[in-house]
């Protein structure tokens, strides 16, 4: 039996919104060990930082669950006839979808250039630079989904909010189940700050298989590439967006234009190793050798 809630308002019974994240989860753990396999079988490994060979980019898992899962998540919507846009809103889908696209572009074809200095100069002589054409894509799907906003003002804030993170969160993806774990405390707090799971439920397609093939990732069996990191940081800008006031994503620009500058000029990875509490929560679940 479907779970469903009585809506007052329309005066019929409604699809749970936790649905979409139920239905992708199951989804997610039935494909991605097929998945996973099919990556290493034919030929789609990339080197670790240990100098493993592992599948790569297993962030295609998250979106191929999620994506597959609207087909009977709309069936059971439209036999009870709710509308699936209200739980999963068009501008999730849309941004979390067209940023792995690009992450995916960016994995498939990238070439050394790293870091928005390392991509500028490359675009600067003439160069064809898949992670400039990352972050010009991710700056359009940000100015087209924050286009709804009150003015000008609030739409270049939330747009920065939703680069930043998505840019961010790949910056954190050089150490397993690094960018999910951050996810995870991330929305745990944003969740608690809130007291309601509205967000949580509208980003709840691609939450869960997120979390599923983050197990693969902190465990060393595969690798999320950017398709996979930069879903989970547009997830984490859209989380931030959704749930924060204009202060608060005041705040959080600032705190992410930091982190960010220091991932640009500094190691990331270095300050995380030499802080005994980060070092800690980075190396749960990963494996000790």
């Amino acid at each position: 039996m479907v779970p469903t809630r009585y809506d007052r308002t329309r005066g019929y019974l409604a699809p749970v919104p936790i649905l979409p994240f139920a239905f992708a989860t199951v989804t997610a753990v039935v494909l991605a060990p097929a998945l996973r396999a099919s990556l290493a079988e034919n030929g789609f490994v990339r080197e670790n930082y240990r100098g493993a060979q592992l599948p790569f980019p297993f962030g295609v898992a998250v979106f191929a669950a999620a994506t597959v899962a609207l087909v009977p998540l709309a069936l059971v919507y439209a036999a009870t006839d709710d509308v699936l846009m209200q739980d999963t809103p068009s501008v999730v889908l849309t941004f979390v979808l067209g940023v792995a696209a690009l992450g995916l572009a960016d994995d498939a074809l990238s070439g050394p250039s790293r870091g928005w200095r390392g991509h500028g100069a490359a675009v600067m002589e003439g160069s064809f630079s898949t992670g400039a054409l990352k972050a010009a894509g991710t700056l359009g799907l940000a100015l087209w989904v924050t286009s709804g906003e009150d003015t000008f003002f609030k739409q270049l804030l939330a747009t920065g909010v939703l680069v930043l993170a998505t840019n961010l969160f790949n910056l954190l993806d050089l150490r397993p189940g690094r960018s999910v774990k951050a996810f995870v405390l991330l929305g745990a707090a944003l969740m608690i700050g809130e007291r309601d799971l509205t967000t949580f439920e509208h980003l709840g397609l691609f939450i869960g298989p997120l979390l599923v093939v983050g197990l693969f990732d902190v465990r060393e069996l595969a690798m999320l590439g950017d398709t996979g990191s930069n879903l989970t940081g547009a997830l984490a800008g859209l989380w931030l967006v959704l749930a924060l006031g204009t202060t608060g994503q005041v705040v959080a620009l600032i705190v992410l234009a930091a982190v960010t500058a220091y991932g640009e000029f500094r190691s990331i990875s270095d300050l995380v190793d030499r802080t005994p509490g980060l070092s800690h929560l980075d190396s749960i679940g990963r494996i000790q050798r």
